[in-house]
């Protein structure tokens, strides 16, 4: 064993210990009846992970785009074990009705989560959420509350809070005090991920009910950059880059270091370089997270380069003792004063065991762990009744935050919010923006 396949190996060794993870074994009952709403891009990344490490039974997905729908059922066909197709339905209320899952996952464009999740967990299944889990907090409220109401298990899709190798970082460097008092930590992403472009509007493919699609969110033409995966380009439809990067990065520098809601958020910035794109997210934002002792700031731009390359979305956290850049490609700890990192971790690739990953389409080899660590964590806590690693109140309180940068940044002001009550403090006007109108005939979720 190279030093490379040590690390590797060693990370995979932590997480599991750490995790406590779930277990297939001769002892489980029958296969957990699963469905999937929103077939995309990561709605089968996640299902192909979960399949892979517990004995499941994918019964029903669910798309309003038949194409796409069709195509997932053929690829889980071939992966779960019983070699099934599932049922297909393109509205997920007429798959909810049957009231035969064990487990939901999810996976839709982020202004359908809400309502999708309630009602999933109303008809008595666990849940697998995509981050960020609502487009507004009053939104987010709604399914926290769902959630403790009905007893639910929900796992939100952080996964960084399951990545191994982030793990190992916490164990190696962050609990033994290598970095010592951390007051200061920055989140970043610099990917040149920002759709451009202005491609005329057009009639919708006949395999796509875009009505549907759209559902509760304002009403816009089609447009074929919005679908599919190009959704993240409107503010309809998700919060920007914020939603969509930065609450990945600020959860998992919550999660380290143990931190809550935060006192205030400020935010500055908007589409200041690529104006001629029909995408109406800002291309430039930086924004502040008041932890009180501790002070988060984010960063993105979709032009220009990167100041760490290696780091281009990563946290970084600055500790008295030292520093610790982390990200979903790695980790280095470098002690105060010194340039060269002393130590660091890789992701944990395990084809050895699941050889499928190496040709999957799409799929992100480097987070395939984290998935499935993710996914066993949550069938853990469905046993034993625990809060999954990323519960549906740290997935809340993380996609809120993101959701204030934005109100701020809009607002020109800093706000304040008070979970308990539902408001930005003294701010009547951004308390009226934590609820956006949904449009007929969908109805709101939250009070």
């Amino acid at each position: 064993m190279n030093r490379r396949d040590f690390l590797k190996a060693s990370a995979g060794a932590v997480a599991m210990s750490a995790l406590g993870g779930y277990v297939a074994g001769a002892a489980d009952p029958k296969p957990l009846r699963v469905g999937l709403i929103g077939t995309g891009w990561y709605g089968k990344a996640d299902l192909l992970r979960l399949i892979q490490v517990a004995p499941v039974e994918v019964v029903s997905i669910c798309d309003v785009d038949k194409k796409m729908l069709a195509e997932a059922a053929e690829l889980i066909s071939t992966r779960q074990l019983n070699k099934k197709k599932p049922r297909t339905y393109t509205d997920y209320r007429e798959m909810l009705k049957e009231k035969d899952l064990d487990m939901v996952e999810v996976a839709t464009p982020d202004h359908w989560h809400a309502l999708a999740a309630i009602a999933a967990m109303e008809a008595g299944a666990d849940l697998y959420l995509q981050k960020p889990i609502s487009v507004d907090i009053s939104e987010g409220a709604a399914i926290l509350a769902a959630a403790r109401k009905l007893k639910r298990t929900v796992q939100i899709g952080t996964q960084r809070r399951s990545t191994p190798h982030l793990i190992d970082a916490i164990e190696k460097v962050i609990k033994p005090g290598l970095l010592g008092k951390v007051a200061y930590a920055e989140v970043c992403c610099y990917f040149k991920m920002r759709a451009r472009g202005n491609p005329a509007d057009s009639d919708p493919p006949d395999y796509l009910d875009w009505e549907m699609w759209q559902g509760p969110a304002p009403k816009r033409p089609y447009n074929p950059m919005a679908h599919p995966r190009g959704w993240r380009a409107f503010m309809e439809y998700g919060n920007g880059i914020v939603g969509d990067m930065c609450v990945h990065m600020l959860d998992m520098v919550r999660w380290m270091l143990g931190l809550g809601w935060p006192v205030s958020v400020s935010s500055t910035g908007g589409i200041l370089v690529d104006k001629a794109s029909k995408a109406n997210i800002s291309d430039t934002q930086a924004a502040m997270f008041d932890f009180g002792q501790t002070k988060v700031t984010w960063t993105h731009r979709t032009w220009g380069d990167a100041p760490d390359p290696k780091y281009s979305w990563a946290g970084i956290l600055y500790g008295e003792k030292g520093t610790l850049k982390a990200s979903v490609y790695g980790y280095d700890f470098y002690p105060a004063g010194k340039t060269e990192s002393t130590m660091r971790g890789e992701p944990l690739l395990e084809y050895d065991k699941y050889p499928e990953d190496r040709t999957e389409k799409d799929l992100e080899r480097h987070v395939a762990s984290a998935i499935r660590w993710h996914m066993k964590d949550l069938l853990k806590c469905r046993e034993t009744g625990g809060r999954p690693v990323a519960d549906v109140e740290e997935g809340y309180i993380s996609t809120a935050s993101c959701i204030l940068a934005n109100l701020s940044m809009k607002l020109g002001r800093s706000l304040k919010f008070d979970p308990a009550k539902l408001e930005v403090v003294g701010d009547e006007e951004a308390t009226r923006m934590l609820k956006r109108a949904y449009r007929s005939p969908w109805v709101h979720p939250g009070a």
